[in-house]
Order: structure tokens, then C-alpha cells, then sequence
């Protein structure tokens, strides 16, 4: 499983933005949109072997919420931007009010967060990394065969305490590149690298196959 966690700084928790600005009062939703679609979207599929979290931390109150999106299951996801948008808007106005986890579209799960507790649960995964600039390069990472987690910020920063958590937790810290990278791009890059070793070597001939399932 690829897994990814997206922090999300400045996107208004309840929703309350206009798609019309969503670079701008939207808190950089533009950007959020773009890695939820590049995460999943192929030519004419969806990555169904992917699951992607966005933490919405923006303050001030009220209190975060994550969106997960689970690639087995997910629908109605388009590859443009705003459509998109969309989507997460009307999770995240959906459910402003309920103190549970809601399901408002096939695939996609809306939950109020404690954002530390939801950094170190994915830090303390399988197969995680940071992403972020200055980190060894990821073609020279090995991660466990078929599992990995993924933490990146949107065009914030990671914020002090975010920071401090990623340290801490011992994690590799990978970067795409030499070059500062959109967030969607660095998403993009990720999924062609596992691609490239994944899928390649499962389509090897010669190659063992993947272990079924546990009974």
C-alpha cells in the first residue's frame, strides 16, 4: 500500500471558502487539490493501491479534521483542479458540526482530528518517510515491498512542533530532487519511482509473486 499524509496549514476547516479563490481565501486549497488528484489519477484509472490523508490543522479553532481518501473504494474524484476542490469543500461543510466520522462520498472519510496523535500514529507505520528538501535522495531508498507512508506539507512549512514530531521520530528524510518542487509534483515523482520499481518487478518474468493474503 502507498500511503500519503498531506498537512494542510491554511485551508478554512469548515469549509467556508470560495472555489473562485481557492490560492487565496481558500488557504491554498489550489495546491491540496492538485496532489489529492495526482496522487490517484492515471490516464484512465484511479490508483487503487493508494490512500491519502490531508490534516487540516488551520487555526484558529475550530478543532482539525482529516479527509481520508482510500483508493479502493473512491469515486466521483476527476483530474481537475476544481472539481477536486469540490469534492473536499463539501466533506469538509458536510460535517463541520459532527463530532464523528462521516462518509460523504464513496471513499472518502471526514474525522475530527488530534493532529500530533495523527502525525506520530503514520510516523510509527511501516515504511515511512519525510519528504522534504535536503533529504537522501529516494531512488536509493528501501523501503519494506509493497508499503510505504509518506508525510509532506503543502506550501507551508512544517510547522515547529510538526517539525520537531518528524525529528524525533527517527524517519528517513527523502527528497525527489535537487530542486524545489510543488507538492503535487513531489507526490507525482514518488508514485513513478514506486511504479518503477513495483510494478516493474511484479510484471518480471521469473519474478516471485506477491504473497496472498494471510488466512
Amino acid at each position: 500500500m502507498r500511503r500519503f499524509l498531506l498537512l494542510a496549514h491554511r485551508v478554512p476547516v469548515r469549509g467556508d471558502f470560495s472555489l473562485n479563490d481557492l490560492a487565496g481565501l481558500g488557504g491554498r486549497m489550489d495546491e491540496v487539490a492538485r496532489a489529492v488528484s495526482t496522487a490517484f489519477t492515471l490516464s484512465n484509472e484511479l490508483r487503487r493501491d493508494t490512500v491519502l490523508t490531508v490534516l487540516f490543522v488551520a487555526s484558529p479553532p475550530p478543532a482539525a479534521r482529516r479527509i481520508d481518501l482510500v483508493g479502493e473504494r473512491l469515486r466521483y474524484l476527476n483530474p481537475d483542479e476544481r472539481s477536486t476542490a469540490a469534492l473536499l469543500k463539501n466533506a469538509l461543510t458536510r460535517t463541520a458540526d459532527r463530532p464523528a466520522e462521516l462518509e460523504p462520498s464513496p471513499g472518502l472519510r471526514v474525522t475530527p482530528a488530534d493532529p500530533p496523535r495523527v502525525l506520530a500514529d503514520f510516523l510509527a507505520r511501516p515504511g515511512a518517510a519525510w519528504l522534504t528538501e535536503g533529504g537522501d535522495p529516494l531512488s536509493g531508498w528501501d523501503p519494506p515491498e509493497g508499503d510505504a507512508a509518506f508525510v509532506l506539507s503543502d506550501p507551508d512549512d512544517p510547522t515547529a512542533e510538526e517539525t520537531a514530531a518528524l525529528r524525533a521520530s527517527g524517519v528517513p528524510r527523502l527528497s525527489v530532487g535537487p530542486r524545489s518542487m510543488r507538492t503535487s509534483q513531489v507526490i507525482d515523482a514518488v508514485q513513478r519511482e514506486l511504479d518503477l520499481r513495483w510494478d516493474a518487478r511484479s510484471s518480471t518474468p521469473g519474478a516471485p509473486a506477491p504473497a496472498g493474503p494471510a488466512r
